[in-house]
């Protein structure tokens, strides 16, 4: 058999389509790794997954009917310890009984450093036929689908039942068994739109005939791209922008094979509650795209991507917008019901809510928000009255009906509930915007009441959930605790503020005891090393790793620091002080109890005297530029160090026979080492 293209289909009742793309990708590259690993396709041939619906599949171009020969080589006993005596060891009858021959019949060889024996044979190549089901099967067991199914008195488990295997080489069908189906070339079109059998007379027809004959985009990216085009060009009509994030436009690729995209409107009356919950409602219930003006402000047009090209189109339109109708209702139903309680007058309730049961409700981690709030706006010269009054409405909207409905809205209708209570915007704002950032890429929260309340809950959560042993390990971390570091991470990267003092004030407003010894110290480690992770992407690690190496507590100095660190490496004279660092260093970790005060009187070598003025020359400049956080400044003051530097080590032995020379050389070396480290540990700079 020749180079063929390869189709491999599995026809399926509807699958998750949540998960989809994700199955679709990952069965095609299965398939496609093991073909490759034994050498039935080449490794740079570009395959072509498929995902609709009802079907899972993946074409191969230039697949080989027959596995190629393989050249098969076994190192064996080195020659010198092949015979004992004119008589085989053990050891080389051994391998020659593995390999299936007589000593006679094996080779030597060198593997590079003696001669061995060495079997060498050809592995005749397998033909397609006899691998490929069981590849297939290997594929599925990979699938991303913890809950599987068995369907009819098979034994075979899959998503969802599966009904029609395809195994197609070229024209031929490859025999073969999956899930207790017997391949073939036929299967089947869209549910509605199509009628009977599709008989396939090639693999590479199968998209071509998909869809002329049974009215299927069977690619998923086609399928995708042809929904999105469809649906800007009918928002373009009404001079429109979709609301859509990409999950929403994975989902609904999902769910259809031939995609319609029409436009339905609801009354506008609707417009009235908070436009999140209209559109939350549209996206996450009805799957619908809605439509927003020109300044952003939602309309009372929707989008809908129909699985059926239908004659009367009106009809589908109106089912949906009935349907949407009553989704609107119940949002407006739950928006009127709320407005009938006050914010404030909700906190109580917060009582009945676990937040853990280590920890306590809601309304215990509402009282540690003010008092961390409060303090946090104390520092950022902020309304401390304010911070609190947000801190302690920001988790009253738990306990209204539309956040009870849509868990997405909380902070957004807290923000929306508190303006018609009368509570103050910077309130208001907070009470939204303490959630924020919500994810990586997530804007900041806007105003210093909304991002002191913002830290306390994310502080609280930190501290306090790993305070009570619930410490993110591997890829495990239920509660969010990386994501909320990362929060807290930049913000304080643009704050003055110092994160050890807000990480002991947050565990000072826990109950005695409740909190574990060391959580501080233990939090603020893991912090320094998600910002190392943060940093990655705009600066060397070297460099990163110099600056934390400092721990510093004051992060909104960090970036500064970095970019004084890159000009003082472009300097002539940075690789010598890096290395010089790094040996001071080497010396310094071997040396026993306290180093004595250093003592000018001491000096025996010019070179000493040197280096010791050159260094008080540098001190003033260095603090002087600490001071006003010219951290650049105090690097460059520096260099004038390198010449002195040189000399010392070129001149004078340090580790002198006599005791109180070579400890006062040593507490040279020191004072120089922690003038020098004032910015970033410059020998992690040494290559």
């Amino acid at each position: 058999m020749s180079q063929q293209t390869l189709l491999i289909e599995l026809f399926t009742e509807e699958l998750p389509p949540k998960a989809l793309k994700k199955l679709g990708d990952v069965f095609a590259q299965a398939v496609f790794d093991e073909l490759a690993r034994l050498g039935f396709v080449d490794k740079s041939v570009e395959y072509h997954p498929f995902a609709s619906p009802r079907r899972l599949a993946v074409s191969i171009p230039n697949v080989l009917g027959v596995q190629p020969d393989q050249q098969i080589e076994r190192k064996g006993p080195a020659v010198a310890a092949g015979f004992k005596d004119g008589a085989p060891t053990p050891a080389l009858a051994g391998f020659a009984r593995s390999c299936g021959v007589a000593i006679e019949q094996l080779e030597q060889g060198s593997d590079g450093k003696q001669d061995v024996f060495i079997f060498r044979s050809v592995k005749t190549g397998e033909p397609l036929a006899h691998v490929l089901a069981g590849i297939v099967e290997a594929a599925l067991k990979k699938l991303p689908a913890p809950k599987m199914m068995r369907w009819g008195d098979r034994d075979g488990q899959f998503i969802r039942p599966v009904h029609g295997l395809i195994l197609l080489h070229g024209a031929e069908v490859i025999p073969g068994q999956v899930l207790h189906l017997n391949a073939g070339r036929v299967t089947r079109g869209h549910r509605f739109l199509s009628t009977g059998e599709i008989t396939l007379d090639h693999a590479d027809h199968y998209a071509r005939t998909l869809f002329e004959a049974g009215k299927v985009v069977a690619s998923f990216a086609a399928r995708r791209a042809l929904i999105g085009k469809e649906l800007e060009a009918a928002a373009a009509r009404r001079s429109a922008t979709i609301a859509a994030d990409a999950a929403l436009f994975d989902e609904v690729t999902a769910l259809v094979e031939w995609p319609v995209v029409l436009e339905g409107e609801f009354e506008a009356d609707f417009l009235k509650v908070p436009q999140e919950c209209l559109i939350l409602t549209m996206q996450q219930n009805q799957k619908y795209f809605p439509l927003l003006d020109g300044s952003g402000r939602l309309t009372n047009r929707f989008l809908l991507v129909s699985n059926l090209a239908s004659r009367d189109p009106a009809q589908i339109v109106q089912g949906n917008a009935r349907v949407l109708r009553a989704r609107l209702s119940d949002a407006k139903f739950f928006y009127e019901q709320d407005q009938k309680k006050t914010l404030d007058s909700r906190v109580g309730g917060l009582a009945n809510v676990v937040y853990h049961n280590k920890i306590g409700s809601q309304l215990e981690r509402v009282a540690r928000l003010q008092q961390i709030a409060g303090a946090i706006a104390g520092l950022l010269q902020a309304d401390v009255a304010q911070a609190e009054r947000a801190a302690r409405l920001a988790k009253a909207d738990l306990l209204s009906d539309m956040v009870g409905e849509f868990p997405e809205l909380q902070g957004i209708m807290g923000r929306y509930y508190a303006r018609l209570d009368g509570e103050t915007d910077a309130v208001a704002d907070a009470i939204e915007g303490h959630y924020h950032p919500r994810f990586a890429g997530d804007t900041l929260p806007q105003g210093a009441i909304a991002t002191a309340v913002a830290l306390a809950d994310k502080l609280e959560a930190i501290v306090g959930i790993w305070g009570i042993g619930m410490v993110p390990t591997g890829d495990k971390d239920p509660f969010g605790l990386r994501r909320a570091a990362l929060g807290v991470l930049r913000m304080l990267l643009k704050l003055p503020l110092d994160v050890r003092e807000l990480l002991s004030r947050t565990a000072a407003t826990f109950p005695a005891g409740v909190i574990a010894d060391g959580t501080v110290d233990g939090v603020a480690s893991f912090m320094l090393e998600r910002l190392k992770h943060y940093l990655a992407t705009d600066y060397p690690a070297a460099d990163i790793d110099a600056v934390l190496a400092l721990a510093p507590t004051r992060l909104d100095d960090v970036e500064r620091r970095l970019a004084a660190v890159a000009e003082f490496k472009a300097l002539p004279e940075a690789a010598a002080l890096a290395a010089a660092n790094k040996r001071i260093r080497n010396i310094l970790k071997k040396v026993e109890g306290e180093l004595p005060a250093l003592n000018p009187a001491l000096f025996g070598e010019a070179a000493e005297r040197a280096l010791y003025d050159a260094l008080q020359a540098v001190r003033g400049p260095v603090e002087v530029a600490l001071a006003g956080q010219d951290f650049t400044g105090a690097l460059r003051q520096l260099a004038a160090l390198k010449a002195p530097v040189d000399a010392f080590f070129d001149g004078v032995m340090v580790m002198a026979d006599e005791a109180a020379v070579r400890g006062n050389r040593l507490a040279l070396l020191a004072g120089l080492a922690a003038l020098m480290n004032r910015v970033a540990e410059l020998s992690l700079l040494a290559e």
